[in-house]
């Protein structure tokens, strides 16, 4: 998904072609959502691993964003490990003020980038991004103008019509009447992979939640964990996302929690906010 040199489509989640996805053990009820739990990893009964396009929104993002140099993000050396402290939290307010609903007006410094990244992060992987009105306020919000319309451009043929109606979404990036689609990002941690007065390397440490939550769904929501490294420009008084990109994990083993109910993952949606993050 990086915006570098090369502009053309990867074709999958972390260029893999497909993503995977575990569907929680059903009772017969045809809800897949309801009473489901995993065992413990030793019993192959307990999980069910379907592979198909399921977090297709990722795998989108991949698709118009392939490109650039990976180079930023592993340095791999003793001095890009971060001290503990460092990601502690610092007790600096997040920002205040917002853009269309994104948050802006980040410290021009090292926490500001870090905060920004988060922040960005989530909404690059929102289910707002998939609507086409919504989608051009948020590149103009995240985005350097001068990536701006080749980002509008590959956004929208990656978000076509045919990839909408694979997660359940009609043409203007709703769900069918009943159902709920749901893609929110929640960032674990961030860090700061190089540094300069304008320009930053921030990689987030994501989890996430993606799916559609409703009694007939075929893409129940589930969960998955991701790194993107988003690449910051100094521009307009604000951090900018330059380019970005993403690869799987870490992740941790999976816990023997029971799976909840389409209705209770929808009412979670809509109930349960969201927040502007700072370190």
């Amino acid at each position: 998904m990086s915006l570098g040199d090369e502009h053309e489509p990867s074709g999958g989640y972390g260029g893999t072609g497909h993503t995977r996805t575990r569907l929680p053990e059903g009772d017969g009820s045809g809800d897949v959502y309801g009473g489901a739990r995993r065992g413990p990893r030793s019993s192959s009964r307990s999980l069910v691993t379907v592979v198909g396009v399921v977090v297709l929104l990722i795998a989108a993002i991949a698709f118009a964003n392939r490109g650039g140099d990976d180079s930023s993000s592993g340095g791999g050396g003793s001095a890009d490990k971060p001290e503990a402290a460092s990601t502690a939290a610092s007790g600096v307010r997040p920002v205040q003020t917002e853009v269309g609903g994104i948050p802006s007006g980040f410290a021009h410094d090292l926490q500001g980038a870090e905060s920004a990244a988060a922040n960005y992060a989530v909404t690059l992987v929102s289910a707002d991004i998939l609507k086409p009105a919504r989608r051009a306020e948020i590149v103009r919000q995240v985005f350097v103008a001068d990536q701006q319309a080749t980002l509008t451009d590959k956004f929208n043929r990656a978000y076509s019509q045919e990839f909408l109606r694979n997660v359940g979404l009609d043409e203007n990036g709703n769900p069918s009447e009943g159902n709920t689609y749901v893609s929110r990002t929640m960032p674990i941690g961030t860090k700061v992979t190089s540094y300069a007065d304008t320009t930053a390397t921030v990689e987030v440490w994501c989890t996430g939640v993606f799916g559609t939550a409703g009694e007939r769904s075929t893409t129940p929501v589930t969960s998955d964990w991701f790194t993107m490294t988003l690449q910051l420009r100094w521009a307009d008084s604000d951090w900018k996302v330059d380019s970005f990109s993403q690869k799987d994990g870490p992740t941790p083993v999976p816990g023997d929690d029971k799976a909840s109910s389409a209705d209770e993952m929808a009412k979670a949606v809509q109930e349960y906010g969201g927040f502007t993050y700072a370190r």
